[in-house]
């Protein structure tokens, strides 16, 4: 059970608290307390990221407070035996059975999203022992998913928004026992340190296990791995107290898409496009219960939450207990546990303390905790703080102390800034993957210029061999025919010459003359063998000038093969060169990385005027109204957030905001519809919006919207709306019963239908539409949603019930006339009502008592509910009821019926 206070659901007002009476002395003191503490916690701002929790100081950088809740634990088994005499210690203005599910949307899901949009965010559980601090946060859901804690809750939204490709989340979980930090994941490093990032004062734990999540089941069993870890033992407040604090710390790394930075190489002379990504953490804190040395110790009994709504208890995990300390009721090892805890709490709320009151010095280094949340209480990040009380009016000092120390937090503003910056690694990795290409390139380039200089070598130096065993194959077969030649002409010499001779012989007398006829002869065959050898001289000459020309051809073909060796050279130095260019490459990318401060400076510069540029784009009345009915949050509660919804209303124009209403976006049109929720909580603009067709618009979004978020919202100004007499005749006459009771037989959201009865129940207030309003559905819709058991469902028909059927007595007195039987019975409301008529919820009990009084002014009304058991509850009611005017009402009632009468005294009971 919790305890948060809802303007008709829509937006938070704050927690009121109050004290009720006790019997005890004490008790004044501490009402003052707390009735002090509630006061400052209604009075003072939450803040938040979008919605103007403090001036935006640029497009990256906001302010906003803690945001502080409550949550109240019911009564368990123990106490309710223990305190039977005593009334709870703390009342709620508007009591809530709040589910997990609630208290994450309220508390957790802003800081989520903020971490999604890149800032720092933080969620921390604070109270005493027992409250169900650790139930909020770490729960597990396996057997029932709705009792989930935050910490399975924020993961399974982180991983629903991420992608995969480009994004990625991983998550350390450690606890901070006695001064002393340990690894949940890995429990034997148990000494880890904390470093401090000297530059921007970032806290850091190197040592510490960082695991990649990559769906929602493995984280679960990490948390169950952890969990199974964490230092817990059996004292006299919980069965299984916590005795560390435990830290959940989720980094999410988001690239931005669209947005680059250009980064220009000199050596390359190439701009390269950096990608930015965003760097959030997200820290949820499960802190050990404060608590008083005297209320520790070793636990006689087991402690539990004693109903169905109760928080479960875990199984424990018991460790020995040393020595018992006599006088103080601790136990040895768990004594110095308890005084740990209180120190380091103690120091957290010494900083706490000191940014509330804008000290000069804030002791963060007092305390590894406060080191470990430097930036989640003054510094960057969005914080929640979820504190957990009881209800046992034993601990009403733990309880007071618990507000106060949610009251001052709620003093200490945070400026939240984007982590941007450049993804180096992702731009090294692809310059790689183009280096190794261009490398890879160029080796096949190379490879195939040396096979074809290869190739030409080859066929040169096979022409060389071709072309020199061509000329000794003609040299040899001239060589040969020349000598055969001579040989010839020899021989052919010769036998003239022995011719001669032996003509000479015979004619001895004719010497003379025979001797001149051969020199004559002689001398003619001269000129023939100068020719011949004049030939063959020109013939070697031609074979030597050919053997000239192949030695030519040869000397080129060795000057085009060195030409090719030169231009291999060449490539071997291009390459060399690119290896060299890579490595200064290299030398830049190390460069840019150390100088990344000074880039992120000039990014930011970029960014800004990006962001500028892209905001001037908007241009016309509607595209400058989205921003601000997206982005127009109420800054502070009462007066300020009305003055807020004033100047909203007068710098934007109640038309505009209504014609925004049929915005073909979805999200504009919800956050049209909680602006125009807003406005019509106050009755001063009721009328103007009517006026202004405001309520003709929001049936029509009943009428042609799915979204279940419109329906709530819709429903909850309607309900506001209706709360005006000539309202309600409108709603009325436009159909809006039937609409209501359409929107109620299809939802299945709490809070949606918690908003379409209380509408309903504003409408039964008025006598004049009784009976068309029971024609179009309106009782059979709030009977039809009692289906859905919530405790605020349930009272928003109770009240309806209770003023249809006050109006039906109302009606009994004025005419005069004799009543027939009530329409609410005719209906079939009674057993309904009789079994709630003593339902433990007091908002639900005190409507349907009222409404069984007026039920009991109409004789017509007394056989029925005889009949029905209502007689029983009419007789309680007129004995046991907390309220006065309630239970004389109920004895009038029962005093002047002849039917009651009559039948209380044939059951032999006085009632006179």
């Amino acid at each position: 059970m919790s305890s948060f206070s809802y303007r008709n659901g829509i937006t938070s007002k704050g927690v009121g608290v109050k004290l009720d009476n006790y019997t005890s002395k004490s008790s004044s003191s501490f009402k003052s307390k707390v009735q002090s503490a509630g006061s400052s916690i209604r009075r003072s701002s939450t803040g938040s990221v979008g919605g103007g929790g403090g001036s935006t100081k640029d497009d990256s950088t906001v302010s906003g407070r803690v945001r502080v809740a409550v949550r109240l634990r019911p009564r368990n088994a123990e106490e309710m035996v223990a305190d039977a005499d005593f009334a709870d210690c703390v009342g709620t203005a508007a009591r809530e059975f709040a589910s997990q599910k609630r208290v994450y949307e309220v508390v957790a899901k802003p800081v989520v999203e903020s971490v999604l949009d890149g800032y720092n965010g933080t969620i921390m559980a604070y109270g005493q022992t027992g409250t169900g601090k650790t139930y909020t946060l770490g729960r597990l859901g396996e057997e029932d998913t709705a009792g989930r804690g935050i910490m399975v809750r924020a993961l399974e939204d982180i991983l629903a928004e991420i992608s995969p490709e480009t994004d990625a989340v991983s998550v350390s979980y450690f606890q901070l026992y006695m001064e002393t930090i340990q690894d949940l994941l890995d429990p034997a490093n148990d000494n880890i340190s904390i470093m401090e990032d000297p530059r921007n004062g970032d806290v850091s734990l190197p040592g510490v296990n960082l695991v990649d999540i990559r769906d929602q089941k493995s984280f679960v069993e990490l948390l169950r791995i952890g969990e199974a870890h964490r230092f817990a033992a059996n004292t006299k407040l919980n069965t299984e107290s916590s005795r560390s604090h435990a830290i959940l710390m989720v980094h999410v790394k988001r690239s931005v898409k669209g947005k680059h930075s250009s980064l220009s190489s000199e050596s390359t002379g190439k701009t390269l496009k950096a990608p930015i990504v965003r760097k959030s953490k997200l820290v949820i804190v499960d802190l050990a219960g404060s608590e008083r040395v005297e209320k520790s110790g070793h636990a006689s009994k087991k402690m539990s939450f004693g109903n169905d709504n109760a928080l479960p208890i875990f199984q424990p995990i018991f460790f020995v207990i040393p020595k018992v300390d006599l006088m103080t009721g601790s136990e040895g090892h768990t004594f110095e546990e308890a005084k740990s805890i209180n120190l380091s709490l103690s120091a957290l709320g010494k900083c706490i303390n000191a940014l509330a009151e804008n000290s000069a010095h804030v002791p963060v280094r007092d305390s590894k905790l406060t080191r470990l949340l430097r930036d989640s209480f003054g510094g960057t990040a969005r914080t929640s703080l979820i504190i957990t009380i009881g209800p046992s009016p034993r601990h009403r000092g733990e309880t007071a102390s618990t507000i106060m120390f949610g009251q001052r937090a709620m003093k200490v503003e945070n400026m939240l800034k984007i982590k941007e910056e450049f993804d180096y690694k992702s731009l090294s990795r692809k310059l790689d993957v183009q280096l190794d290409k261009l490398i890879a390139e160029h080796e096949r380039q190379q490879k195939s210029f040396q096979d074809e200089v290869e190739r030409i070598a080859l066929e040169a130096q096979k022409g060389v061999a071709e072309a020199e065993r061509n000329y000794a194959d003609a040299l040899e077969k001239e060589k040969l025919k020349y000598q055969k030649d001579y040989a010839e002409s020899i021989k052919k010499l010769e036998e003239q010459w022995a011719a001669k001779q032996e003509k000479h012989g015979h004619r001895k007398v004719k010497v003379g003359q025979a001797d001149d006829g051969i020199d004559q002869k002689s001398n003619s065959e001269l000129p023939r063998l100068k020719k011949t050898l004049q030939n063959e001289t020109l013939l070697r000459k031609a074979a030597e000038a050919e053997v000239n020309n192949l030695r030519n051809q040869l000397t080129q073909w060795k000057k085009a093969e060195a030409a090719r060796n030169d231009e291999i050279s060449n490539l071997h130095k291009l390459v060399e060169n690119e290896a060299h260019q890579k490595a200064t490459l290299e030398e830049e990318i190390a460069i840019l990385r150390s100088q990344l401060l000074q880039i992120s400076f000039e990014a930011d510069q970029t960014r800004r005027n990006l962001d500028t540029g892209r905001n001037g784009e908007l241009s016309g009345s509607l595209d400058s109204l989205i921003p601000q009915v997206k982005h127009q949050q109420p800054k502070d509660s009462g007066d300020g957030e009305k003055a807020s919804m004033a100047k909203l209303f007068e710098q934007v124009g109640l038309h505009k905001i209504l014609s925004l209403l049929e915005a073909e976006d979805a999200d504009i049109r919800i956050h049209a519809v909680k602006v125009v929720a807003n406005l019509a909580a106050e009755e001063s603009n009721q009328e103007k919006i009517v006026e202004a067709g405001g309520l003709t618009s929001l049936l029509t979004l009943l009428r042609s919207s799915n979204d279940e978020t419109i329906h709530r919202v819709a429903a909850g100004a309607i309900a506001n709306l209706a709360m005006n007499e000539i309202n309600q005749e409108l709603i009325m006459s436009q159909g809006g019963i039937s609409l209501l009771s359409l929107t109620a037989a299809n939802a299945e959201d709490p809070q949606t239908l918690r908003m379409v009865a209380g509408a309903i129940a504003n409408l039964c207030g008025n006598d004049k539409l009784q009976v068309k309003l029971r024609a179009e559905g309106g009782i059979r819709a709030l009977l039809g949603m009692v289906r859905c058991r919530h405790p605020d469902v349930l009272a928003q028909v109770a009240r309806g019930i209770a003023n249809f059927a006050k109006c039906e007595s109302r009606a009994i007195s004025t005419q005069g006339t004799k009543a027939g039987k009530s329409l609410l019975i005719e209906d079939g409301t009674l057993p309904w009502i009789v079994q709630n008529a003593n339902n433990e919820a007091s908002p639900i009990r005190r409507h349907i008592e009222l409404a069984l009084c007026h039920l009991a002014q109409a004789e017509a009304n007394a056989k029925d509910m005889i009949n029905g058991g209502a007689l029983w509850e009419l007789v309680r009611i007129s004995r046991d009821c907390s309220r006065e005017d309630i239970r004389t009402l109920a004895y009038r009632t029962l005093k002047s019926s002849p039917s009651f009468q009559a039948e209380l005294k044939r059951l032999r009971i006085d009632y006179g």
